[in-house]
């Protein structure tokens, strides 16, 4: 029996999504847990000259150089400085480490992958390819981002700079 029960187990898990759910502007998205490292408040950033205009700039936390992205101004949404709830995703992607601005983190959710829908064919324009689909959110639709789409558009950040970390990046940054 135990070995039916861990089968289960291991089956409903992968049918399972955990998202991140937060809010950037008055409109709510989600990332898939498995990319957040930590979830911190911003720190000072060090301005980086020449950087596309959604890098903030960077910070170190435990030696390592991390750059930010603020997803306000890569959605091309206002700015709003001194935000209360405020929060920095340090996210893995590619075997870097970046972090994410975004005006509020609310909850972790459950889905099941029936839940999670494409995004939806019509959606066109500036943005709307940084999605990789859509899910219920009480009365209202969750945004799932795409993290690599947010940074392989026109304005790519360019990964190669950003230095190489450890298999296990967070190995070293305890």
């Amino acid at each position: 029996m135990p070995q039916s029960a861990g089968s289960a187990d291991g089956e409903r898990e992968l049918q399972e999504i955990q998202l991140a759910c937060f809010r950037v502007g008055e409109q709510m998205y989600a990332l898939d847990i498995r990319r957040i490292k930590e979830i911190i408040r911003p720190p000072r950033l060090t301005p980086i000259p020449k950087a596309p205009p959604f890098i903030e700039g960077v910070f170190t936390l435990r030696n390592v150089v991390i750059p930010v992205l603020d997803l306000r101004k890569r959605f091309g949404l206002t700015v709003a400085d001194g935000l209360k709830k405020e929060r920095l995703l340090v996210c893995a992607l590619f075997g870097k480490i970046l972090g994410l601005r975004v005006d509020e983190v609310t909850e972790v959710r459950r889905y099941t992958r029936k839940e999670v829908y494409p995004s939806p064919y019509f959606l066109k324009g500036p943005g709307t390819e940084f999605f990789a689909g859509v899910c219920r959110y009480d009365d209202d639709l969750l945004m799932i981002l795409d993290l690599e789409k947010v940074l392989s558009s026109r304005e790519k950040l360019d990964l190669e700079k950003i230095p190489q970390l450890p298999d296990d990046p967070f190995e070293e940054m305890e």
